[in-house]
C-alpha cells in the first residue's frame, strides 16, 4: 500500500467517525502518520483529495460484485429486458451501499447544495450512470429485447428515475429503514412492458 492510498483510507475512518465535511487536513495527515505539508506531494487540496477518494472507493466497490452481474455479455442469454435491466440496476446500487462508499455519498449529500467539488462529483456519477444505462439500452434493442425510437431518450428516462428511487431508499436507510427494492421492481417491470411488451415482463 502507498502513501497516498494510506491517506484516503485515513480520510475514510475519519469520515465515518466524524463526517468528512468536519474532517481538516491536519487531522487525515496526522491519521495518515505524516505531517500536514507532506499531504500535500500527494493532493494539493481536500477537493482533490475527495474527487481521488471518490474514483478508489468506486474502483473498490465494483471489485467485491460477482463478474456476472457487470458482463454486458449477459444479455445473449437472458429471457427477458426486465432480468437484464434489474441485474443491471441491482449490481449499482450493491455498488453504491458498500459500506465505505455509502459513508463516502452521505459526505457528498449533505455538501453538495453549498461545495461545487461535491456537485462536481455527483454530476460525473450521474453521467456515468447515463452513459451506461446508454450502453445497455443500445444492446437491449440490438437484440430486440426492447423495443424504442428514441432509444437515448429512452435511456435517460430510465436511468433517472431509477437515480431517484435509489437516492429515496438511500434517505430511507439514513433514517433507520431497510433498503427496499420493491418499488424498484415495479418501475423495471412496467418499463419493460411499456417498451417490449408483455414478454419482456
Amino acid at each position: 500500500m502507498d502513501k497516498k492510498e494510506e491517506i484516503m483510507l485515513a480520510a475514510i475512518e475519519l469520515a465515518a467517525e466524524k463526517g468528512l465535511g468536519s474532517v481538516s487536513l491536519e487531522q487525515i495527515a496526522a491519521k495518515a502518520g505524516i505531517k500536514k505539508p507532506s499531504l500535500y506531494n500527494h493532493f494539493k487540496s481536500k477537493s482533490a483529495l475527495i474527487a481521488a477518494l471518490y474514483e478508489y472507493l468506486r474502483e473498490n466497490s465494483k471489485k467485491v460484485l460477482p463478474q456476472s452481474d457487470m458482463d454486458i455479455s449477459l444479455i445473449a442469454n437472458a429471457k427477458s429486458a426486465y432480468q437484464v435491466l434489474y441485474s443491471a440496476v441491482s449490481s449499482y446500487v450493491k455498488m453504491c451501499t458498500q459500506k465505505d462508499m455509502f459513508t463516502f455519498y452521505k459526505f457528498l449529500y449533505s455538501q453538495r447544495a453549498v461545495d461545487p467539488a461535491a456537485a462536481a462529483i455527483m454530476c460525473e456519477e450521474t453521467n456515468k450512470m447515463i452513459n451506461a444505462t446508454k450502453a445497455l439500452f443500445y444492446a437491449l434493442c440490438a437484440h430486440k429485447l426492447l423495443t424504442a425510437d428514441d432509444i437515448d431518450t429512452a435511456a435517460v428516462s430510465f436511468a433517472m428515475t431509477i437515480h431517484a428511487m435509489t437516492e429515496h431508499q438511500y434517505d430511507k436507510m439514513l433514517c433507520g429503514e431497510d433498503f427496499s427494492d420493491e418499488q424498484i421492481r415495479s418501475y423495471i417491470r412496467w418499463f419493460c412492458i411499456a417498451l417490449g411488451g408483455a414478454e419482456n415482463e
